[in-house]
């Protein structure tokens, strides 16, 4: 019997992305506390950019943000936030999407997967994802199982599983 198989990857769904987006931006246009002080949220390239008159106020339109992001099933940790800069007589933050698995943290899954998943699990680095294969199927649940309650700094999913 052939192994199997299932891959993990680190991948944030670019129509989610944009609905949450959308979201946040018609609130932050019909809000109260939002009146008069040019905030906006709006893609920049690959990244979102926020925009307000102050250092609070892009903080408060990062927060509705990211909880328009929860509301579309995206987790936070697929959010790379930057810090608040001054421009001219604004401020502005901007909030990348992180896709793929780095080779720090898919290193350390790994470690993870040798360590501590059942011995007939094997692992193998694919550039932005993770093959994990084993003859057992009952291993690789466990693995999923193992990974998901670690607090990584990277969102996982896990696909392909055959």
């Amino acid at each position: 019997m052939a192994d199997a198989t299932f891959d993990i990857v680190s991948k944030v769904d670019k129509m989610e992305a944009d609905n949450a987006v959308n979201q946040a931006r018609k609130e932050v246009d019909q809000r109260y506390d939002f009146k008069n002080v040019g905030a906006s949220v709006e893609w920049s390239g690959e990244k979102v950019l926020l925009k307000a008159n102050t250092e609070e106020r892009v903080k408060a339109v990062l927060e509705v943000l990211e909880s328009k992001f929860i509301k579309r099933g995206i987790t936070l940790r697929s959010l790379d936030e930057g810090e608040p800069y001054a421009s001219g007589k604004e401020f502005r933050l901007e909030v990348g999407l992180k896709n793929g698995i780095d080779s720090e943290n898919a290193k350390k899954i790994s470690k993870i997967i040798r360590d501590e998943a059942p011995k007939s699990v094997k692992s193998q680095i694919q550039g932005d994802e993770l093959r994990v294969s084993s003859k057992s199927r009952d291993d690789l649940q466990a693995t999923m199982a193992l990974l998901k309650g670690k607090d990584l700094d990277v969102a996982l999913q896990f696909v392909n599983f055959r």
